[in-house]
């Protein structure tokens, strides 16, 4: 299945590397932030299946971009170097992929929120 994802990262190169890494698994960019204002219009407002959320984003938590998203119920997963401890209370099941990550394990936690949210 072909998936069109939503990816909020700070820092540019990682998400050009994680860009390739979607399009290598056959998935789509659909759209791209890299801070909270931008990241939050485009999860209330763009077209995608599936979203990838840096937790931080320039010192400031992300999780009202989860908010939107979540309310859309569109799955999505955080991409961090803080562990789901770091979560708020909403999200402390949200799946973590902890950074650096492989796209083999990209894949399997985009595989694994896709199927919970099915549930």
């Amino acid at each position: 299945m072909t998936l069109s994802i939503f990816l909020v990262e700070d820092e540019a190169v990682i998400r050009m590397m994680i860009a390739d890494m979607v399009e290598s698994l056959g998935h789509q960019v659909a759209a791209e932030a890299g801070d909270i204002d931008p990241a939050l219009e485009l999860a209330r407002s763009a077209a995608f299946d599936f979203a990838i959320i840096d937790m931080n984003l320039h010192g400031h938590m992300s999780f009202p971009i989860a908010d939107a998203i979540a309310a859309r119920h569109i799955p999505f997963i955080f991409a961090s170097g803080y562990d789901s401890a770091r979560a708020a209370d909403q999200h402390q099941k949200a799946l973590v992929l902890q950074k650096p990550f492989t796209i083999d394990r990209l894949q399997a936690a985009i595989d694994e929120a896709v199927q919970a949210q099915r549930i």
